[in-house]
């Protein structure tokens, strides 16, 4: 009988919970150019995703994923982020926002791996389009990696829809 109580409640609160994330979630799909700071450089295209839980109106908690790839040198070169961190924006048609995120980022060179602590300095910027549904006109991060033990200096750039919930 507890279970079943507990099952009911619990129930209640996740539904509750959904009712109450009107408008409050965030979900970002994109473009991304990432600048690898490598010997040599080397620029990389692919995919952002992210998704934000805004507790106030201007501030939230953001996971951020994206996937890159491309070559160095003839050898196919991926780069995956996995961050997470808190974002501050003003609501408005155009928001503006920035955020402070850590992590991890994971590099596939010839098909050898490594995972190594990431971080991001970002801002962007986001235009209404229709009820529900923003462009990203852009969203630019300095995102720092620790590849091998020495610090890599990357940029990234973005752009795509966000739909509001």
């Amino acid at each position: 009988m507890l279970r079943k109580l507990s099952f009911v409640f619990g129930l209640f609160f996740l539904v509750s919970l959904g009712a109450q994330a009107q408008d409050k979630v965030e979900l970002f799909g994109g473009y991304s150019y990432f600048r690898l700071d490598n010997s040599p450089s080397t620029n990389l295209n692919g995919w952002a995703l992210s998704g934000q839980y805004k507790i106030t109106d201007w501030f939230g908690g953001v996971a951020d994923f994206s996937g890159d790839y491309g070559n160095i040198a003839g050898v196919g070169t991926s780069i995956h982020t996995f961050l997470f961190g808190p974002q501050v924006s003003f609501p408005a048609r155009i928001s503006p926002f920035a955020h402070v995120l850590v992590g991890a980022a994971h590099s596939s060179i010839g098909g050898v791996g490594d995972t190594a602590f990431a971080s991001a300095v970002g801002f962007g910027i986001d235009a209404k389009v229709a009820h529900g549904i923003y462009w990203r006109l852009i969203q630019g991060d300095y995102l720092a990696t620790r590849f091998g033990g020495t610090t890599q200096n990357n940029a990234r750039v973005s752009t795509g829809i966000v739909f509001h919930f």
